[in-house]
This record gives structure tokens, sequence and C-alpha cells, in this order.
């Protein structure tokens, strides 16, 4: 067969999501897509939002990449970056996914081109389109803590019986859910700790980001107003939960973290999306931590998780970090960046940085089901 590569376009969303079935990745809604093609940073950069992979012969789509692009600060200067996502390529068009990793690699304009959330699958073949393992010593890390324990021992032995003998798990039939998902408990939160209720331009969020970007550290955008569109996701269906770390009046750190569950037979995982304080504030990265830990059960998670970590954030968990499970080993996280940059060794990702808070699995609450059932 031969095949040809066009950029995806805002009508493509029915291809997208047969695309996202055949590999059982889950789907967005109309206004989903809608909502990832006004990206205000991609619409800022003038990026694709991504690449088809078309046969010539029908005309039907075999493959694709999604394109994330971000806004970056580092000190006055803005920058832009993209994140690869939802590299699929159907079985009979095997071997072409050079075609679009070609496309996504080669975009100007763009200081970085990267994939924070490889699978142990594709790992190996971002090096041939001149991506490095990156960060140099956490691109293979996740870390992740079990808060409950028999949730995920059931999770384990479904997941082991599904790989033996498919036909005796339906894969259809949502396991392992709780009614603590859709009716949490209130926060029990630690002094200094509080849940961020105001993303106005000029609210304390507003001024920590302004404090962020002045360390002049190369970091994605954070401001309000993309904290704004983020949560205005249509496809989310359990609200993120945000956390401040307070240092008297000022915001000195955030934490950022939704409830997702990896498929059927997987348990609900509180996804760490992000974890990052100022430079000079020592305490806020683990209250934060044990914050969010604290709450997982009661929010109705089995474990805490987070798949994409730098060297500084390891260091300020410190016992936290050595407590956790090592997750991943395969190299996730794969970078290439525009000769001249600089910065580069500033820049500590954390799953914000990629398409984590893109890709996750939503929990299929009762309200979701209806809403995609209308």
């Amino acid at each position: 067969m031969t095949v040809s590569v066009r950029t995806i376009e805002e009508d493509d969303h029915e291809a997208l999501n047969a695309l996202h079935r055949s590999v059982g990745w889950p789907q967005r809604s109309p206004a989903g897509w809608r909502w990832l093609w006004d990206n205000p940073a991609r619409l800022e950069a003038g990026a694709p939002a991504g690449w088809l992979l078309v046969d010539d012969d029908d005309g039907a789509p075999c493959g694709m990449t999604g394109n994330f692009v971000q806004r970056f600060h580092r000190g006055t200067t803005v920058l832009h970056g993209a994140s690869a996502f939802s590299v699929i390529v159907r079985p009979r068009a095997r071997g072409q996914s050079r075609r679009l990793l070609d496309r996504f690699a080669d975009q100007a304009a763009l200081f970085a081109r990267y994939v924070l959330n490889a699978n142990s699958a594709s790992s190996p073949i971002y090096g041939r389109h001149g991506m490095a393992a990156w960060p140099p010593r956490t691109h293979a890390l996740k870390l992740s803590w079990r808060v409950d324990t028999l949730a995920c021992a059931r999770g384990r032995v479904l997941r082991q019986v599904h790989g033996l003998t498919p036909a005796l798990i339906d894969a259809a039939r949502e396991r392992l859910m709780n009614d603590r998902l859709v009716d949490p408990t209130r926060l029990s939160l630690p002094p200094g700790v509080a849940v961020v209720s105001d993303l106005g331009d000029r609210s304390r969020f507003g001024d920590f980001w302004t404090a962020l970007k002045a360390e002049g550290r190369l970091i994605a955008d954070r401001s309000p107003a993309t904290l704004r569109w983020r949560l205005s996701d249509p496809d989310l269906t359990l609200r993120p939960v945000l956390l401040a770390f307070n240092a008297g009046k000022a915001i000195t750190g955030f934490a950022m973290a939704m409830v997702a569950k990896g498929n059927a037979i997987e348990p609900p995982v509180l996804e760490i999306l992000d974890l990052i304080a100022l430079e000079d504030d020592q305490r806020a990265i683990p209250a934060l931590m044990e914050a969010l830990m604290t709450n997982a059960r009661a929010l109705g998670a089995a474990k805490v998780r987070i798949q994409m970590v730098n060297d500084d954030l390891v260091r300020r968990l410190g016992p936290l970090a050595a407590s956790a499970r090592r997750e991943g080993g395969w190299g996730h996280g794969h970078a290439r960046f525009e000769p001249g940059t600089t910065g580069l060794e500033t820049w500590a990702p954390t799953p914000f940085d990629g398409d984590y808070g893109l890709c996750l699995r939503p929990v299929p609450t009762p309200a979701c089901a209806a809403r995609r059932a209308a």
C-alpha cells in the first residue's frame, strides 16, 4: 500500500476516535477535540494540531500523531515547545510511523520537540528521529505510592487473568470502581496547604506564577489563563485537585492532580500532573506531596503516581522519593532541542509539560456515560 501524510483538520474527530478505538485508548467527544484544536498556545505558534497517515487507495486514515504545543518562558523570553501524543499506526501501515514522527520532529520555530509519555513499545523509535533520552537521569523513572493495597492486588490479579485468558474477563465491564470517586469526603489538609479556588489573573496564584517566571528558569506556562483553559476540557469527568502551599500570604508551591483509570480492569490512580515550588522554599514540595497521599484514598484512588520527575523534584521529595515504588524503566522521555537554545539545563519537567493531562483516561462516572449517550 502507499500512504501520504496530511495535517489534522478541525473536522477529523471521527477519524481520530476510530484510530484511538483501534488501540483501546480513550476517545474524545467532538467538544473535546474542538477544545484541543483551540489550544491558545498552538494557535499563537501557528503549528499544526497533528498529522494523519492516509491510505492513498481508499483515503482511509491509518495512523496519526497529535501535536500538543505549549508556551514556555525563560525570564522575559517567550518560546514554544511541542509534545507528540497519541502516536498510532494501524497494522496495515506498519513501519510508517517514521513519516509521522519526521513531520513532528522537523517542525520549525519550536525550541523543543519532545515526548514525555512514550510506552515501552514505542520508546526505541524516537532516537531515529534525532530525539535523545531526556532528562538524562530521570527519563526512565516514575514514582508511585500505594494507598489501597487490596485494590492494587485485585487489579494485578485481573491483569494476570486477562493476560493469560482474555475471554474470562469482560474488558468492557468497569471494575474496581467505588463510591468515593463521585462523592469524595472533604479534603484533610495540613497547615499551610489549601485548595486553589481563585485562578483570576490578579489572584494570589497569579502572583505565584509571576514569581516563578522571575526566577529565570525555562518553564512551561502556568499562568492563570493557561490553568483556566486546561480545566475547561469538556471531557474531564472529575475536577482535578489544585493545592497551594502558603508561606504567609504568598503561595510558594503548587500541586495539580486528577484521579484517572487506565482501563476497565485497573484501579483508580491519583495522577500528579504538576508539583512545583519556588527555588528558595524547601517545605512546599514535601507538604503538598503529603497532602495528596493523605487524601488519595478518600478521593477513590488505590495509589498515587507521578509519571515524570526531574532531579530537583526527587531531591526535594527526600524520604518520600526513597519510599516510592519505581515504575517505568524503558525510557518514556525523549527530546530534540533547537541548536543554540539557552537555559535548557534549567528546564525541570513535570507531567504538566507533557501530554498526561490530555491523554489520561478519565474515570467513567455515571454523568459521563449519560452525556456520551445523549
